[in-house]
């Protein structure tokens, strides 16, 4: 039997495509990830979105504009404040926030790391702002003697904890995250995400290396979002990669791990071919995490060559009427002197499946223009209330 169609929101995690008006008050002034890539990169080849009108977003050498796109296109204005993962994907689920979570540029004051302190029983070392592969570097030889964690921020409001996996087993060093997501990092210290950051090593060449086994440990909502709508409503969501973390579970049925883009994808690929009903909600992390914050143009360039030739496998395992939306949460230009994330409109590029032509979306006002459209995708428009569906312009092009 073939199932009902349902909404597939998939995030390019980073891929951002132009400073927003208010980037100058961030430091991101010229900042566009996927415009500068491509130029940096001599262009780039992604004939599956260019069809689609990705070129009619944003200049991209090596992906030109159509007149005759396949979906629909625009851009999405980020209408919180922020720039970071949990800011980008709540606010695409309907949340506004009015203030950034804090962040610590020269580190956490004293009253949360003696909280840290108390409360784990444990010293740290580090307590600074860092790239994670740089600062196990520095830090990974004292901790092994030491057996004390690292702890470190960056430019987003993330409290990261480092630890070898068999000086802290990782089990450990995911209560070790706990305790600082409910007893260290709370109050007007909740930032954004409690990190866990295991590393292995050295190897041959005196290097250490961080695992797979990340976890994201994310302040609950303060409001329903449209995940919790859905769910109430009947609609199972199915996370693919850190969606799950990212909304400390609520309103998220099941969140498969990715090692990987390609790993993601193929998670995808395996949700969207069931015959289960549902929300398919799903971030492809590297293009932040491995690319961007490593300002890594050739490695950014290539996996959005890789993921747009697979862009095709996802059409064929969509059945007629499924909504596709492909987005992003933030930019992280790698071609900056920065390394953190830029203050940026994301893309939207959104197609029902049997309906091949596109209509102009605009710039929306806010990412929550997406969860609105999910919403009313299910029968459920109003229910939030705080976008505008893009539904009807979708499958009326």
């Amino acid at each position: 039997m073939t199932r009902a169609p349902r909404a597939i929101v998939l995030v390019l995690d980073s891929v951002g495509v132009g400073a927003l008006p208010d980037a100058a008050d961030y430091g991101d002034e010229g900042s566009n990830t996927l415009g500068n890539t491509a130029r940096a990169h001599g262009g780039l080849s992604m004939p599956n979105l260019a069809s689609m009108g990705l070129g009619n977003i944003t200049d991209i050498v090596g992906v030109a504009p159509t007149v005759t796109p396949s979906a629909s296109w625009g851009r999405n204005l980020e209408a919180s404040a922020g720039k970071d993962t949990t800011t980008g994907h709540w606010e695409m689920m309907g949340m506004r926030l009015t203030h950034a979570f804090p962040t610590y540029p020269g580190g956490f004051p004293p009253e949360v790391m003696d909280a840290w302190t108390r409360e784990t029983g444990l010293g740290w070392l580090g307590n600074y702002p860092a790239s994670g592969t740089v600062i196990i570097q520095e830090l990974g030889d004292e901790h092994v003697a030491s057996g004390k964690p690292i702890v470190y921020t960056s430019a987003d409001s993330v409290f990261q904890i480092a630890a070898h996996e068999d000086v802290i087993p990782i089990e450990e060093l995911y209560r070790l995250c706990l305790i600082a997501r409910t007893k260290v990092c709370v109050g007007e210290h909740a930032v954004g995400r409690i990190i866990a950051r295991p590393f292995i090593g050295p190897d041959a060449g005196g290097i250490y290396r961080r695992t797979h086994r990340r976890r994201d440990f994310a302040l609950e909502p303060t409001e329903p979002t449209a995940l919790d709508i859905l769910e109430k409503a009947g609609t199972p969501c199915y996370g693919i990669g850190k969606i799950g973390e990212i909304f400390a579970w609520r309103g998220i049925c099941e969140s498969p791990h990715s090692t990987d883009n390609m790993n993601g994808f193929d998670h995808l690929l395996e949700r969207v071919a069931r015959d289960e009903p549902g929300f398919v909600f799903a971030n492809l992390v590297d293009f932040d995490m491995i690319w961007g914050h490593r300002n890594d143009v050739e490695g950014y360039a290539v996996g959005l060559e890789e993921v747009d030739a697979r862009i095709a496998e996802l059409l064929d395992a969509m059945v007629d009427g499924d909504l596709l939306i492909i987005t992003a949460d933030h930019g992280c230009d790698p071609t900056t002197p920065s390394t953190d994330h830029s203050r940026e409109y994301t893309p939207l590029i959104a197609k029902v499946k049997g309906v091949d032509r596109g209509a102009h979306l605009g710039d929306r006002a806010t990412f929550g223009d997406i969860g609105e459209t999910v919403l009313d995708f299910y029968g459920l428009a109003g229910t939030c209330g705080r976008g505008t569906s893009f539904l009807a312009e979708v499958r009326n092009a």
